[in-house]
């Protein structure tokens, strides 16, 4: 079991009824899934980008991408329908937690001048969203072998109604927020 979710069952689970003055367990808020995106334009000229951005977010995630194609075609940006412009993956359970706990306890930490993550990326109806410039601060990547600086955005889907509970639940799981 990873160590976030003992957590998450030990400690994060009676602050939050504390907190928010939940009858049931099952009222609490919990992180449902993480969802990894990295989108690709580059890849538009040229196909063999597409595949350093699928191997890299392979070694971040720990499972295989899923590979996202252009609905549309739109010509101002010479983009075909069907060509592939970015991956993704979703995270959830045992996943889930050791992604969230690298996260934070080894790659966000080796960010240039890191102050915390904005604590105004909330949707209104609980999930979170962060955007990373840069796919090396996960010890996975060997900077050796980056071809290419990308970004990626991490959502945080948690079945929180508010995002103050979202905020209190990512906080307790160690999500490092600005003042």
């Amino acid at each position: 079991m990873a160590r976030l979710s003992e957590q998450y069952q030990k400690e994060v689970v009676p602050a939050l009824r504390e907190r928010f003055g939940y009858r049931n367990i099952m009222q609490v808020p919990r992180l449902e899934k993480i969802v990894v995106n990295m989108g690709v334009g580059e890849a538009v000229q040229d196909a063999k980008v597409m595949d350093g951005a699928v191997a890299d977010l392979a070694a971040i995630a720990g499972q295989k991408p899923a590979v996202r194609r252009a609905k549309k075609a739109i010509s101002n940006f010479k983009l075909r329908q069907g060509v592939p412009i970015g991956c993704m993956v979703t995270l959830r359970r045992e996943r889930m937690f050791e992604f969230l706990d690298r996260l934070v306890n080894f790659a966000l930490p080796q960010v240039r001048d890191f102050r915390g993550v904005p604590a105004r990326s909330f949707d209104g109806r609980g999930n979170y969203n962060l955007g990373i410039k840069e796919q090396i601060i996960f010890p996975e990547i060997e900077y050796d072998k980056v071809d290419q600086m990308r970004g990626m955005n991490i959502t945080f889907v948690t079945s929180a109604k508010t995002d103050e509970e979202a905020k209190e639940l990512l906080r307790l799981l160690g999500m490092p927020f600005s003042n």
